[in-house]
């Protein structure tokens, strides 16, 4: 048999690693350079100051974004994960294949129409006089403020991160080997025991990845905080539009990007490394 060439396997990961280059290692280094950039007479000039760093990172208004920005995506991938997993456990384990693979096909169905087109849909559900508050009327309740606030934009992520939640949990879920299950059941294990002692730390890296997924998702979601939410208060996404807006601060926007970049890392890296920790 001819030797294979030491050189093979590196071939086949070169499209990966260019594609990886080009479209978001090289446009990442871009933006960190940029950063450091100064703007005069509303033109970037290279150059490298720490002047758009301390403006950003010293300003109040910053850390409020950041933190409504961290606080919502936390709050939306909670309540995603928490929404999708009676759903979720039902396809897994109470459905069969047949339906749980019609199931899966019609939760990917909302991805062919334009996020921004529902959240427009949205608009008009969530409005003063829309279809929700004609609906809490007839029953003597309302008008209640749904849209241009933290519940519209609520709804705008579920919008954006439920069904993909949902079908990773159900991957995961239907992914556990039956034989623990029935273990647990043989040794005497109630049905409650059974899913937190056996199902869930069995299905603990899907279920991680879904939050992860959705955290992300959400984090740098600009679509439901602006048009759902009124831009009030801003999010990091909304303060990137503005900031290169006022004078064409783009490197101004760059820090903030950045910063999301490295706050997506750190919670990316940390949840999968949670997903894989073994318990003691």
């Amino acid at each position: 048999m001819a030797k294979r060439d030491a050189t093979y396997p590196y071939v086949w990961r070169l499209p990966l690693l260019i594609w990886q280059g080009l479209f978001f290692v090289g446009p990442l280094l871009l933006m960190v350079a940029m950063s450091f950039w100064l703007v005069r007479n509303y033109r970037m000039e290279p150059d490298f100051v720490l002047n758009n760093w301390d403006r950003m990172l010293s300003r109040g208004f910053f850390w409020d974004a950041y933190f409504v920005t961290f606080w919502r995506a936390t709050l939306a991938a909670t309540l995603a994960s928490l929404i999708a997993f009676p759903a979720s456990f039902a396809l897994a384990f109470r459905t069969s294949d047949t339906v749980r693979r019609w199931a899966v096909f019609f939760l990917i169905v909302p991805f062919f129409t334009s996020y921004l087109v529902r959240i427009y849909a949205w608009q008009v559900l969530l409005a003063g006089s829309g279809p929700l508050n004609a609906i809490l009327g007839f029953f003597g309740l309302g008008p209640y403020t749904m849209l241009n606030s933290g519940f519209g934009v609520m709804v705008g992520y579920m919008t954006l991160v439920l069904p993909l939640v949902v079908i990773l949990q159900t991957f995961s879920l239907a992914a556990v080997d039956r034989s623990l299950i029935e273990a647990a059941r043989n040794l005497g294990a109630n049905p409650r025991e059974t899913l937190f002692r056996v199902i869930v730390p069995a299905a603990k890296v899907g279920l991680i990845i879904g939050f992860v997924f959705a955290f992300i998702l959400t984090f740098g979601d600009f679509v439901s905080p602006f048009y759902l939410g009124g831009s009030n208060p801003p999010t990091l996404s909304i303060l990137i539009v503005d900031t290169t807006k006022s004078g064409q601060q783009w490197p101004r926007a760059a820090v903030v990007a950045v910063m999301m970049i490295v706050t997506l890392f750190v919670v990316a890296f940390g949840a999968v490394a949670a997903a894989y920790r073994r318990r003691a």
